[in-house]
Order: C-alpha cells, then structure tokens, then sequence
C-alpha cells in the first residue's frame, strides 16, 4: 500500500483546539464490527456498548512537560529543547530547535540556572544526546520550568495542564498523551466498573516517533522509532481470564494496542514484561489479543490512521472518516473519538 492510500481532506476548522468540558462530552463515532452500522453518540454512552466481563486496557503513562526554553552558556543565544526520551539517570534523547547551535560539548541553561545541559553526541535522525543536571529531582525541575509539548498543530494556549493528562495517568515519561484516554472522567470510569467491566493499565512512554510523518511512499519501508513499555503481571492475568471467559479485550488508544499486540507477538500471549517496541500496524497484520478499539481521528497519511485501518478494514476506515468530516466531528488531540466494536 502507498502512504497517499490514507490521505484524506480535512478543513482546517475542524481541528480541535481546545478539549470539550466535560471530558466525556465529546462526540463518539460507533462502528461495527460485525454489521458496519455506524451510530453517532457522545462519549459517555460508550457505557452502553461494553458488557459486563469486558476489559478495558489504558496506558497509564503521564506526560512531563518537556518543552524548555533556555540560552546557549557562551552566547546567549536562544534554543528551544524537547525531551523525547530518557535514556539513564542524566541522559535524554532530544529534539533541539534551532540545532545547528548544539554542537556536542555545547553547553545550555535554562530556568535561571535550574538546569543545565550539555550537548554529548548527535544521532542519526538530527536529535541529541544530551546530558542534564539539575540541584533537585529532574521531574521537579521540569514541573517548574516546562512546558507541555502539545503538537504543533494546536496554536491556542492551554490553560489547564491537566488537560493535556488522563485522569488516570500515573507513570513519568510521555512526551505526548495517549489522547483516546482524555474523554474519561472518573465517574464515567467508576461506572464502567460498576457495570462490571475491568480496567487493566500498562504503560507505554509516548515518543514523537508516534507522530512523525511517513516520508516514504511505499508504507512497508517506514521505520517506527520504539518506545518503552511495561505490563504488569495483573494486567496480563486480566487479560488471560477475559480471553479465557470469551468475553473482550478493548484497547484505549493506539498506544495500549501497540503495547498488548507487541507483546503477544513476541510472547505469543500477553505476559507480564517490560521492554522497547518499534512494531508498526497496518493493513495485513493479524491480531492476536484485540476485540475492539476506542481511539481519536488521526492524522492524514499517520501511521495511526494505518493502525485503524488494520483493525478495521481500509475501505470501511476511510469512508468512516468522510463521514466524520462531512458531519463536522472534531480531530486529534483534543477532538472526538471513535469505538471500533
């Protein structure tokens, strides 16, 4: 398949910029998987289509407000970092704007001095090694000095932080959110509960790479960049009775696919583990643990709309996202969300 396979136009107007209050106002596209009906509901009716039995899977990752800003030690000069990923104790894998400036042994200051950096090596994408220093916990640092490294294609200012956070969202290390996860409320979940449906976490560490454009036309040659994850033993057993009961696994996001389809592939079922994946889902792949899929409308040509289109079909994904334009739903970030059932 082509990478302009998954293209599709989308008026400017309907990216979301801000989240809809409540979370779980917003609108919720319902496709079936057995008949292709198609229902338009809001996000807290998703209640009505999970059964008692059911598991619901959610990456319970949290992301750090990775965008600083700061001066170049010897100059002065201005640079924008953005932490993708943390490698040890010091060292961050790092998106730097503008990069020709960090040059390894550069040094950087940011937050008055509350943190320090130093350029160690240049990678093979153009991001850097870089290694950080600060008086206090790194984590406390950046909470006063970050910012959240919402995408580029929101413009306005967020004014909660939280937004940009599941309300579950628990374990440092995204540098974006697993978005399917924001329309939750806590009392949507604790009446998901009370229905008797179970809720298992794992955690994957969202990275840019999720996001990156596929620059190669032919879909099969795009390279993911991995990610870490970790399945606890609890989730895995969850799993295992669920499967064992007939009853369904449903993941919340991509993300939380990504992670359970990673791991069955390699373990041939899901079992409690941690470790990095760089597996990329389109059309062809066979699926080993999901039953249903609660996920945002993503970007044109992305690898997530790719995901979708694995799991659902691609004819029946790209005319489910005609109608989500001709009926104005909201898209990425903070748009609306879709049940694939």
């Amino acid at each position: 398949m082509k990478t302009s396979d998954f293209y599709y136009d989308l008026p400017q107007e309907q990216i979301a910029q801000t989240p809809i209050e409540p979370r779980d106002h917003s609108r919720l596209m319902v496709l079936s998987r057995k008949d292709d009906s198609i229902e338009h509901k809001h996000f807290y009716d998703i209640i009505d289509y999970l059964n008692e039995g059911d598991t619901l899977i959610v990456n319970d990752s949290r992301v750090i407000p990775a965008r600083i800003y700061g001066y170049k030690e010897d100059t002065g000069a201005k640079i924008e970092f953005l932490l993708l990923k943390q490698l040890d104790g010091k060292r961050w894998e790092t998106l730097v704007k503008p990069g020709k400036k960090a040059k390894p042994g550069t040094r950087f200051i940011f937050g008055d001095g509350l943190l320090t950096a130093e350029v160690v090596d240049v990678i093979e994408d153009g991001n850097r090694i870089v290694e950080l220093t600060s008086e206090e916990n790194i984590y406390s640092t950046l909470d006063k000095i970050g910012q959240m490294p919402l995408p580029p294609y929101i413009t306005e200012k967020l004014e909660d932080q939280e937004r940009y956070q599941t309300v579950y969202a628990h374990e440092l290390g995204s540098a974006a959110a697993p978005t399917a996860g924001l329309h939750f409320t806590n009392e949507l979940l604790d009446k998901i509960r009370a229905k008797g449906v179970n809720i298992g976490y794992v955690t994957l560490h969202v990275g840019l790479g999720t996001f990156r454009p596929v620059k190669v036309d032919d879909v099969t040659k795009h390279k993911m960049h991995s990610e870490h994850y970790e399945v606890p033993a609890e989730t895995a057993e969850l799993i295992r009775q669920t499967k064992a009961n007939g009853k369904r696994v449903i993941a919340v996001g991509t993300t939380s696919c990504r992670t359970l389809e990673s791991v069955a592939a390699e373990h041939g079922e899901v079992v409690a583990c941690e470790g990095y994946t760089d597996i990329f889902i389109y059309p062809g792949f066979e699926f080993k643990v999901l039953d249903g899929l609660i996920t945002n409308f993503h970007l044109p040509e992305s690898t997530l709309i790719m995901l979708v289109s694995a799991f659902y079909g691609y004819e029946k994904t790209m005319k489910a996202y005609d109608i989500a334009v001709k009926e104005k739903y909201r898209f990425f970030s903070f748009g609306d969300a879709m049940a694939l059932l």
